[in-house]
Formats: C-alpha cells, structure tokens, sequence
C-alpha cells in the first residue's frame, strides 16, 4: 500500500472505550501512515480516561448526548456526513479508517472507493458484519490489535531493549515480499509513533548502530545490505520460543489465550480470532495433531469443560463466550 495519509472514524462503542485499546488502533494506523485527521463518536463522561490519548492525538469529539431513541443512528449519520465531507473537502486524505463493523457503513465505504479512497476498517468480530468486512480494501478484527503484544503507543521508550517490540511490529505490517523493511522507512514510522524518539537518547550515533546493537543482542532481527540501502527483516525462524501444543497441555494453554482476550475487555469472539492469536505464539499448530478434526470440535471440547459457551449470532455466525 503506497498511500500515506489517513483520515480516522472512530465509533467508541465498538472499541469498548478503554485507553489501552484506543491506543493500540491509533498505533495501527500510524504504522501504515500519518493520521492528519481523527474523529471519535459517542463520547460521554464514562470514558475521560481517554482524554490524554485523543488530545495528544488532536482528536476532535462528538459526545454522546441522550435523547430519545434514536441517539445511535444519529452519531452513525454524523460519521457518514463528517466522512463524505473530508473526502470531498481534502485532497491531501487518500486513506480512510472506520473503526466500526456496522453494514450500515457499507455504501459509505462504497462511495469512499469510488472515489479513488482506500478504506481500513477495523472492529470487533463479535459485532463485525460480513459485509462491511468484504467491502473493505483491508480489514483487521480489533482482538488482534489489542493482544498483539504489551507496549502501548503511550509507553515511553527509556532503554534500546524497549524498542525491540515495537519495531517487530512496524516490520511485520510495512515488509516487502521478502520480508524486508527500508532503514530509513522503519524510522520514518518509528517517529510517527514516537516523536520524541532520538538515537543519540540511547548513545549512539545512528540508528543502523542502535538496531546492530538489538541484532547481536537479541537475534530477532537482521540488518542487511549497504549504507544506502540498508534492510531489517524479522528472523522467522527464532520468533517460536513457547514450545508446542500436546493432548496434554492444549487445555491450559486455550485458558491462557482465552483470557488474555477477556483481560482486554473481549468476552464474545469469532473462533478465527482464537485461532489466529494461538497460531501467532505455535506457528506449527494443527488441532489434527492432538485428535481433533475441527477447531471448532476443540471449542466444543471447551464448552463442555465450562471454559466457553459456544453462541450464534443473527447472521448464524458461531461466537465464543468466554466464560
């Protein structure tokens, strides 16, 4: 994606409200580009724990105001009209990020598009719609964001170990087909997650030497090439440290998954979502390998060890309770 500058809707309700989450989103998007305009809907008193996050951010709010019942399709049609105005007012936005699974935005991504736009959405699997998830250039379950990893995009950076995660990240997302990240490019991220950011803070005098300094380290990543084009890729092969799953310990490791989804505030989730986050700690996981012939078989497993409820959504969707 060679597009740059987004513009960011965000519908609380979807995110749960949570400063931790509110972060991470912004810290997505920021890793794919500059975020020249952010807008949140439905704020209210309950959620002043996000003050810090959206002034610092330069988020503009509209708060949710109480009066009769029709409060949750007005700020749906506020997001709509502030989108369409943006898209037709300023040229410099060419990307658009809705963090909202509802399908009533599907014509309003549909419109985006056609205008040359590219258009994230980003939300919640439980109340994710298939059609706006489809209708998307890119779409991310917020489960994901949220759990990949512990630095928040608050978090200050006081030793050169402390970048490790957050470069993983942006290496992952920005990779080319070989896996490979620009030095440059990586910085030039870096710094629109963490404007403060400086090499010579960590002692040193550029920062090929502070990411050869975290490559001999700690082996995670590898610099390669010359000083003018220097890469960083990630190294795939030692990113597996947890072991594997057996018939032994599969139980307690879905607890641990399970709740570190319900810790972030998730307690319905697409199984995808489960899957996906084990796969991402045991890359070599395959139920098959310990006598199951569906993931969905081992959910029910869980379900009948109290661990889960398996639920339907309207659309007949199956989500997982976690109990």
């Amino acid at each position: 994606m060679d597009k740059k500058n987004f513009a960011i809707f965000i519908d609380l309700e979807n995110t749960g409200g949570k400063a931790v989450t509110l972060n991470r989103v912004i810290e997505k998007v920021k890793i794919k580009g500059d975020i020249l305009i952010g807008k949140v809907y439905g704020y209210q008193e309950a959620f002043s724990g996000l003050k810090e996050v959206l002034l610092s951010n330069t988020f503009n709010v509209v708060p949710s105001i109480r009066y009769g019942v029709n409060q949750k399709n007005n700020l749906d049609i506020q997001l709509v009209i502030d989108a369409l105005d943006v898209a037709y007012t300023n040229d410099l936005i060419d990307c658009f990020c809705i963090v909202s699974g509802d399908s009533d935005y599907t014509p309003l991504v549909g419109k985006l598009k056609s205008m040359g736009k590219y258009v994230l959405g980003i939300s919640r699997s439980e109340v994710a719609s298939n059609i706006f998830i489809k209708a998307c250039n890119e779409f991310i379950f917020l489960e994901s964001v949220t759990t990949s990893g512990n630095q928040g995009s608050d978090d200050t950076l006081s030793e050169p170990d402390d970048l490790l995660e957050v470069l993983e990240k942006i290496i992952s997302d920005q990779a080319d087909t070989d896996g490979a990240v620009f030095v440059s490019e990586l910085k030039k991220t870096l710094l629109r997650l963490r404007p403060d950011f400086s090499e010579k803070s960590y002692g040193y005098s550029s920062f090929g030497k502070l990411l050869n300094t975290l490559e001999m380290k700690h082996n995670t990543i590898k610099v390669f090439g010359d000083n003018n084009s220097l890469k960083v890729k990630l190294r795939g092969e030692n990113k597996s440290l947890a072991g594997e799953i057996t018939k032994a310990n599969w139980v307690s490791i879905m607890q641990n998954q399970l709740n570190k989804l319900k810790s972030n505030g998730f307690e319905r989730v697409n199984p995808s979502i489960i899957k996906s986050e084990l796969q991402k700690e045991y890359p070599d996981f395959d139920e098959r390998q310990i006598g199951f012939k569906k993931f969905s078989d081992m959910l029910k497993r869980l379900e009948r060890e109290k661990v889960v409820a398996v639920e339907f959504n309207e659309a007949r969707t199956m989500l997982i309770k976690i109990l």
